[in-house]
């Protein structure tokens, strides 16, 4: 997308609490011990206003490289490779007759419903949503189209909105991101998933297409990772917005997007930050993270981390989540930064930040997670030394400056499932993960239960856009009302026998906050 990057200072909104939320009675009681009831205010609340951090790093990038953008399991039973027919040449039917889906292969639904059910047993909090609101169907008439990571976690997310009411038409939003037994569960389950591992950038166009272009059906709601699937109906089919009453969008580069449209006074619907809601910072970025980045490196490289030398280029949530586990390890880490106020945080924790260039010929693992372009450079990658292991934690393939790689005087040699070795002329070897994209999920797998919070915090997203009276929400972008994060993190934490305190009559009144909350300002960092 070819709109400038928005100016340092532009505004987040929050979504206010709502004359009629109490509406939602599935969010009356949050905890078992204590009983607590959390529930919308009954008093209009305005939106509040205020400025993100400026000089918000770059994140543009072109459509064709979020379509490569890689973020899959290593748990699929099936590799991209078994069957060299492409799915799209392929007649498969359901159990039922229907023919309205295209995955890999449908025979192994059976091996996707059981992965399905596992992670459903570490889902509890979504598996409770589902419980408390499927007899409300808060979501009747809603016609969801996605286009997210199709993996077992977020399976139980599409059959959760479809408890609730919603038709659900579902697509990969990466070539790489598809557990392919999970897709065949979900057609075999009767939802419309077009969708497979290793596909070609043209397949997953097609793949968004046909979730978008069908006789007979026409979305009002778009749940996507990315912006590649709103980009799509943006180009091709504008006047499916007229009948659009939101967008939900979970990720850094995709709520980027939603900004330079509504920068360019392009954006024409409401659309829900949930990338910036707590409950993702927080625990999709940082704990997950920080258990993922070691899973993923170790899956592929076998590789000690003791005393050997880390960079990790940025500083943000997943950065911090990197590094921590990293130094748990023995790893000696320094960390690049841009902004001050990272960096600080860095040295303070026994971080040293330096520049790139000043410790690329010593170090023994590169690790990017900024979001930026052009992180590693190819001058960076002609001064590492041998064997040293290049990967990327951010959402966007852009970090690793791979194409450059790509020429005639350099070898490529495949050593296992998305680990290359780069070789120079001169016999020196660097360790490419993943070809530059996300390496957790192409590499190994996350935390369910971090994927339930996430998972949680988009249906209640959806539900707050699709039963918002007209007027509620402009043509911007808008946070997550802090009441729904607050409920996210209350239905996660039965899981751990944790019970809350409640304010007495009088603490509430001397704090000035309602006893059921939400408990911190909108301007309040966690």
């Amino acid at each position: 997308m070819s709109v400038p990057e928005p100016a340092g200072g532009e505004e987040v909104k929050q979504a206010k609490e709502v004359e009629d939320a109490e509406k939602y009675s599935f969010m009356a009681t949050v905890t078992k011990a204590p009983k607590k009831q959390i529930q919308f205010a009954d008093d209009m609340q305005e939106f509040t206003k205020f400025p993100t951090k400026t000089g918000r790093r770059s994140l543009s990038r072109s459509i064709s490289q979020s379509s490569t953008d890689s973020y899959s399991s290593a748990a699929s039973y099936t590799d991209s490779s078994d069957d060299e027919v492409s799915p799209r040449e392929k007649q498969q039917i359901n159990s039922k007759g229907s023919s309205n889906f295209c995955v890999k292969n449908i025979k192994q639904a059976e091996f996707g419903r059981r992965e399905i059910e596992i992670a459903e047993q570490d889902m509890s909090a979504l598996i409770s949503l589902r419980k408390r609101a499927q007899g409300e169907k808060p979501l009747a008439g809603a016609k969801i189209v996605g286009c997210t990571h199709i993996t077992a976690q977020t399976a139980v997310l599409i059959e959760t909105l479809c408890a609730l009411g919603a038709q659900c038409r579902w697509s990969a939003c990466n070539i790489y991101s598809t557990q392919n037994e999970v897709a065949a569960a979900l057609a075999e389950a009767g939802v419309a998933v077009f969708a497979w591992k290793g596909e070609s950038e043209d397949d997953f166009w097609w793949c968004i297409d046909r979730c978008v272009n069908v006789d007979g059906w026409q979305a009002n709601m778009i749940l996507d990772d990315g912006g590649d699937l709103t980009h799509w109906v943006y180009k091709k089919y504008p006047n499916v917005f007229k009948k659009i009453r939101g967008i939900v969008e979970e990720s850094v580069t995709g709520v980027h997007r939603l900004y330079q449209l509504s920068k360019a006074g392009k954006l024409c619907v409401p659309a829900m930050n949930v990338n910036d809601s707590v409950t993702k910072q927080k625990f999709d970025n940082l704990y997950c993270c920080r258990e993922s980045i070691l899973d993923g490196l170790k899956r592929t490289t076998d590789v000690m981390f003791g005393g050997k030398q880390v960079v990790v280029c940025g500083y943000g949530e997943v950065g911090k989540g990197c590094c921590a586990a990293l130094k748990a390890l023995g790893a000696i880490v320094y960390v690049t930064e841009i902004d001050p106020i990272c960096a600080l945080q860095a040295c303070m924790d026994g971080f040293r930040v330096v520049k790139l260039s000043e410790v690329i010929r010593q170090v023994d693992v590169v690790i990017t997670c900024t979001g930026n372009k052009n992180v590693v450079t190819r001058e960076h990658l002609d001064r590492m030394k041998n064997s040293c292991i290049v990967c990327n934690m951010g959402h966007s393939n852009t970090e690793i400056d791979v194409t450059s790689l790509r020429t005639p005087e350099l070898t490529w040699e495949r050593v296992r499932s998305q680990v290359d070795h780069v070789i120079w002329p001169d016999g020196k070897r660097v360790v490419l993960l993943a070809e530059g994209r996300l390496l957790n999920l192409s590499c190994s797998t996350v935390p369910t239960f971090v994927l339930s919070i996430t998972a949680t915090t988009q249906a209640l997203a959806l539900i707050e856009l699709y039963n918002a009276p007209e007027g509620r929400y402009k043509q911007d972008v808008y946070l997550l009302p802090k009441k729904m994060d607050e409920y996210v993190a209350s239905l996660h934490l039965p899981s751990f026998d944790a019970h809350l305190t409640e304010l007495t009559d009088d603490q509430a009144k001397y704090l000035g906050l309602n006893k059921n909350g939400p408990f911190k300002p909108n301007y309040y960092r966690y």
